[in-house]
């Protein structure tokens, strides 16, 4: 009986909120951001639900706690565990989500197949979850996240430097002669590793906030199994990324993304770029990684070709910084595209899959030259 009045709060809030952002000003980019570096742990929120210090790191150093979280009806709060793994020796990718968006948890595996340009899905949603997902409280600490269902299973563990991702669809179709994915992967991060860690809020409301850990240039090992094909993979036939997010987020929101990881002349590289979510007045999410660092830099745009008026995701991009030191050209292979819209719930989401090549300049002045390597790049629309 206790349904019918939270589908009710559910409706009425959504409904809400949808009249007041037709009216709010979207702004993808802001002006230049101040950086502010965050170097030692720090607790998240205060008692009101505000951050308490807004900006980047190269450590997960803020203690988020989803008690302390301002939302009545709890359906603003968004955790989610992402993973993929790229192997440009064997040109194919696996992504893997365990996500919970309180109202629902969305649960998904794809594999990726960038020699044909194609990709194949697999996911399901539960509803009403509402933190029972178990997503943990830190990417920091040991834990274990697992959900299945007839169709397919999904397992992430973290037990220290190594992350264990246990991925399994027995009726996935790939292709005609290709049925079935499994995967047993083995993820090293070394303590030494930076990664890029991020905690704002929004301007309209600053009780909504984004809590996030990229974590790229995972060195990965294993065995894939796609059809009745076994793919061993060795420690430098694959890398893997992580996006670890804890936050409340407001009902509308539309960001930008991408990454890479990869080698470059035997070194260890990758790169994090993204805006569009929250107020990023006091830092940015754009980091280039070399050799286990990261390297900051400001506001990045991605030129994204259209013709009338229409975008087409699957031309060439470009994308480009503001400070001069990130200059790239992606060429698409395959848009992992969906679309739901339900008036007041609508997703459009393009996550394309591609080559990169260009130039981007260390902190130290050194220049990375990158020619036809592997990563993706989104552009995401939600309203939920």
């Amino acid at each position: 009986m206790k349904v019918i009045p939270i589908i009710l709060v559910l409706i009425l809030s959504i409904c809400a909120q949808f009249v007041y952002f037709q009216y709010a000003e979207f702004c993808p980019l802001h002006s230049p951001s101040i950086q502010n570096e965050i170097t030692s742990p720090n607790i998240l929120l205060n008692d009101k639900g505000h951050i308490i210090n807004e900006g980047w790191a190269r450590k997960p150093y803020w203690k988020y706690e989803r008690s302390k979280v301002k939302d009545i009806t709890r359906i603003r709060i968004k955790e989610w565990d992402y993973y993929a793994t790229i192997s440009h020796h064997h040109k194919f990718g696996i992504a893997a989500t365990i996500s919970d968006l309180s109202y629902g948890s969305l649960l998904a595996l794809t594999y990726i197949d960038l020699e044909n340009g194609t990709t194949t899905q697999i996911d399901a949603m539960e509803f009403f979850t509402f933190g029972k997902m178990n997503l943990s409280s830190s990417s920091n600490v040991d834990n274990v996240v697992e959900w299945s269902n007839s169709n397919f299973s999904l397992r992430f563990e973290r037990r220290g430097s190594i992350r264990y991702l246990t991925l399994s669809a027995p009726k996935m179709k790939i292709s005609e002669d290709r049925i079935g994915l499994f995967a047993n992967l083995t993820l090293f991060q070394s303590p030494l590793m930076e990664s890029m860690n991020i905690a704002t809020s929004w301007a309209k409301d600053r009780t909504s906030f984004y809590l996030n850990e990229k974590v790229n240039c995972m060195k990965t090992k294993g065995i894939i199994k796609v059809g009745k094909t076994e793919f061993k993979l060795k420690m430098a036939d694959a890398l893997s990324v992580l996006d670890w997010g804890r936050g409340k987020w407001t009902y509308q929101n539309r960001w930008y993304w991408s990454s890479l990881s990869a080698y470059v002349n035997g070194e260890l590289f990758g790169f994090n770029l993204g805006y569009g979510f929250s107020d990023r007045s006091s830092a940015t999410e754009n980091v280039i990684f070399y050799k286990e660092k990261a390297h900051k830099i400001d506001q990045v745009v991605f030129n994204i070709p259209q013709k009338n008026g229409e975008i087409i995701y699957t031309d060439p991009w470009t994308i480009t910084s503001n400070d001069g030191r990130l200059s790239l050209d992606f060429v698409p292979i395959v848009d992992r595209s969906s679309k739901v819209d339900f008036v007041a719930i609508k997703s459009i989401q393009h996550q394309v899959f591609g080559n990169f090549s260009g130039n981007v300049t260390l902190d130290n002045g050194k220049v990375v030259v990158v020619k036809d390597i592997y990563g993706f790049a989104e552009d995401v629309f939600n309203r939920w």
